[in-house]
């Protein structure tokens, strides 16, 4: 075997399980950069986007239809001065912008944009990610503790009880997609399943996308549409966005955590809440949304009519533009939720989650249980789980639209309206006529 040869298979399969060398190289490659650039291209499509719906242009001078300003942006960043103040604590204050990004980068590993873009198809997947979005939490508090400013402290405390208290939520609301895979899986299904095989399902991001293949269409959005709402309301607060943005709230504790920072570590923090926006909606694409599943992302078909190799490059292109598509999908209604909705005070904010969140994602782990084990045929459990579901949501969102008010004509609760209503003179009090 000559030289050329050996480098070659270490390239392609250095371990003979197909993942190479070169795989690696270029999953990292294109990760490291779409994190960078998604940021860059988030904050010009929200400007561009809130402006289209405030009646405004946004971006416009620079470049047509303003796209320079997707590069002026970051260079205005990094030519910034690195203004902090002299009684900070100054390990744990410029430790604390790379402790919060450093898990953003980490979690972009499990993330499969397509077969051959992921560089381990990690069987803990959904473990790995939810330890890593827990430790933005230890950045939040460096930040607010070693600004040594008291708006930044009660900032970063008020963030780090909102990020903790959301997590749990976060997590439940995945056991249902979880339970599916279990479902689903060719050991489980029959009249008597082999248990020693059937295990509780696969927390793969990977193995939970191939589930959704067969037919391609048949997304677990399908019968889980209240967990993915439960997930993504989570992940709005999570990335500390609204109605959720507020520890950062400017009217009350100047900027949160961020009073302090300025220049490229301020960018830091700003960069790691856009690579979290991406995480969270990538994470909801491939475990809602069918991942790279999608018309035209059939690797058999393409290996088939243009060749083994030639297909799989097709393939792949494919399947990494219906993911990034669907996930771009999803990040646009965090732009559309910014402009609609107004944010919340603390006490709703944690009562919401305590009292709301928490109870619908163990009440739909609960009843997808009992449909799972009590219906026979995976076929009938899948549907009855389905409908389920959907007439869950519906009340999901009737139940909050009683509570908050919320109405699609811009209507106030009857007890809103009874608070304006001015009421009539009192006859006793009112003044006399001569």
């Amino acid at each position: 075997m000559t030289l050329f040869t050996q480098i070659w298979n270490w390239l392609i399969d250095i371990n003979g399980d197909g993942h190479g060398a070169l795989q690696f190289i270029i999953t990292f490659v294109f990760s490291f950069g779409f994190v960078m650039t998604s940021a860059a291209v988030l904050v010009y499509l929200e400007r561009k986007i809130m402006g289209f719906m405030q009646d405004r242009y946004g971006p416009l001078h620079n470049g047509p239809w303003g796209l320079y300003q997707i590069f002026l942006d970051p260079i205005k960043l990094l030519l910034k001065e690195d203004v902090s103040a002299s009684v900070t604590d100054n390990v744990v204050f410029h430790m604390a912008p790379m402790v919060f990004f450093a898990p953003v980068i980490a979690s972009f590993v499990i993330l499969p944009f397509s077969p051959y873009l992921t560089t381990s198809a990690l069987e803990t997947g959904i473990i790995y990610y939810v330890a890593l979005s827990s430790l933005d939490v230890i950045g939040v508090i460096m930040a607010g503790w070693g600004s040594n400013n008291k708006y930044a402290l009660i900032g970063g405390l008020r963030s780090a009880a909102q990020m903790i208290s959301y997590e749990l939520p976060l997590v439940l609301s995945l056991v249902g997609v979880v339970m599916l895979t279990s479902a689903l899986s060719p050991a489980c299904q029959g009249a008597h399943p082999n248990l020693a095989k059937c295990s509780i399902g696969s927390i793969s991001l990977s193995d939970i996308t191939v589930q959704q293949m067969h037919p391609w269409w048949l997304w677990f959005v399908l019968i889980q549409p209240l967990g993915l709402l439960l997930y993504y309301t989570c992940g709005l607060a999570e990335t500390n966005r609204t109605p959720f943005d507020l520890p950062e709230a400017e009217s009350e504790l100047v900027a949160g955590y961020l009073t302090e920072y300025s220049g490229m570590r301020w960018a830091l923090f700003f960069l790691g809440e856009y690579g979290n926006m991406v995480i969270v909606s990538s994470v909801a694409t491939a475990l809602f949304l069918g991942g790279w599943s999608g018309p035209g992302a059939d690797l058999g078909f393409w290996t088939s009519h243009i060749g083994t190799l030639p297909g799989e490059i097709v393939f792949n292109i494919f399947a990494t533009a219906w993911f990034i598509i669907k996930m771009y999908g999803l990040l646009s209604v965090f732009i559309w939720v910014r402009a609609t909705l107004p944010r919340l005070r603390a006490d709703q904010l944690m009562r919401f989650a305590w009292l709301v969140l928490i109870p619908l994602t163990l009440a739909n782990i609960l009843i997808l249980g009992v449909v799972l084990l009590a219906i026979p045929g995976i076929t009938l459990k899948l549907v009855v789980a389905g409908i389920i579901n959907w007439i869950m949501l519906a009340g999901y969102i009737a139940f909050l639209g009683r509570v908050t008010g919320v109405s699609p004509v811009g209507r106030l609760p009857k007890r809103a309206q009874a608070r304006l209503r001015v009421p009539e003179p009192i006859k006793a009090l009112a003044p006399v006529e001569r």
